[in-house]
């Protein structure tokens, strides 16, 4: 599955943005510190999105389920 492929809901963040796809999604990861990036709720966001590019299915829904409690986890910490 690329890393195009859309999530069957989008993910929405502050300010109106959403996270559309998979790439969308590891964008994001991608232009946080590297510090956060190495979080534990963050690796398992990151190594559910590559198993759903590699494929697809059940995934998809796996990694959605894995961002959202990701930016859960960030935002009970602020």
């Amino acid at each position: 599955m690329p890393w195009s492929a859309a999530f069957d809901d989008p993910i929405s963040l502050r300010g109106r943005r959403k996270l559309r796809t998979l790439q969308q999604a590891a964008d994001l990861i991608m232009q946080m510190p590297e510090d956060a990036q190495h979080m534990g709720h963050w690796q398992t966001a990151i190594e559910a999105l590559i198993k759903a590019a590699e494929t697809g299915g059940g995934w998809m829904m796996f990694a959605r389920i894995a961002m959202l409690r990701a930016l859960n986890a960030d935002a009970r910490r602020k």
